[in-house]
């Protein structure tokens, strides 16, 4: 098989529940919606289910670090077919798109070295979440994808309102883990065990950072898998650090879906 037809079939393979739960619920809507960081415009992506009859609990998506595109909207789309609002926030602001790898990792580096200002990004998003009116706002999630991820991290050592905190192959660390406190969010981390940008110094010093923080906290480790496991135009050779694998995609989302319900009904 060549090199396309593998990528059109891994491709394929990712849509095919997306297109079967869209046929299924073809009330799921979309909406770009602009909102603002002080003076910096963003461009939020929304989705929802427009019969719910009740405020529904919401989900923020956060971007990887190419920043918000097609494959954060279909997650946010997937994510409403679960019957939440989903809002994919911006992390970068509007029309700052990274075109290649090098001005993806300048871009996050910002908001890596800067944590303070990642955080009050990613807050201006839900704050902006929590104004839709069909939002329950004492039930709102985070789940966030490489970069995401450790942005929905960040979330969790800082909101208090938030109820859960999910990263799929996200970053790990933070500037100054001593500084976290007791962490209310719930926390799931979703690993590939093979992932090359994650150490193993790194994966400890979490995990004694959430037990200093008595966190309600659970990490999956995927075997066979590297970093960018669950996004499809990764590619299908994990010998370069990244690469799609569709039993820990498959794997990882029933997962978060198994955390949400616990953390949104229990």
């Amino acid at each position: 098989m060549g090199v396309a037809m593998k990528v059109l079939f891994f491709v394929l393979a990712f849509l095919s529940p997306f297109i079967t739960q869209q046929s299924a619920n073809a009330a799921v809507k979309t909406q770009i919606v602009e909102y603002r960081h002080e003076d910096t415009i963003l461009e939020g992506y929304l989705a929802y289910d427009d019969t719910l009859k009740e405020k529904a609990p919401a989900v923020l998506i956060v971007h990887e670090w190419t920043g918000p595109g097609p494959y954060v909207k279909r997650r946010a789309e997937q994510i409403a077919g679960l019957g939440y609002v989903a809002f994919a926030i911006d992390m970068y602001g509007k029309g700052v798109r990274p075109a290649n790898r090098e001005d993806a990792a300048k871009q996050a580096a910002i908001y890596r070295q800067d944590r303070q200002l990642m955080r009050s990004r990613a807050l201006a998003g839900l704050e902006e979440a929590k104004k839709f009116p069909f939002v329950d706002t004492e039930r709102i999630a985070v789940i966030g994808y490489c970069f995401g991820g450790g942005v929905a991290l960040e979330m969790a050592r800082s909101e208090e309102g938030l109820k859960g905190a999910v990263s799929f192959h996200g970053n790990l660390d933070t500037p100054h883990p001593d500084e976290t406190q007791n962490i209310n969010a719930g926390v799931l981390v979703l690993h590939g065990a093979d992932d090359p940008h994650i150490t193993q110094e790194q994966i400890v010093a979490f995990e004694d950072e959430m037990r200093r923080a008595k966190a309600d906290w659970e990490m999956n480790i995927y075997g066979n898998a590297v970093h960018s496991f669950t996004n499809p135009e990764s590619g299908d050779d994990p010998s370069k650090g990244s690469a799609y694998n569709r039993e820990a995609d498959a794997r990882s989302w029933e997962a978060m879906e198994t955390f949400l319900k616990r953390i949104f009904y229990k």
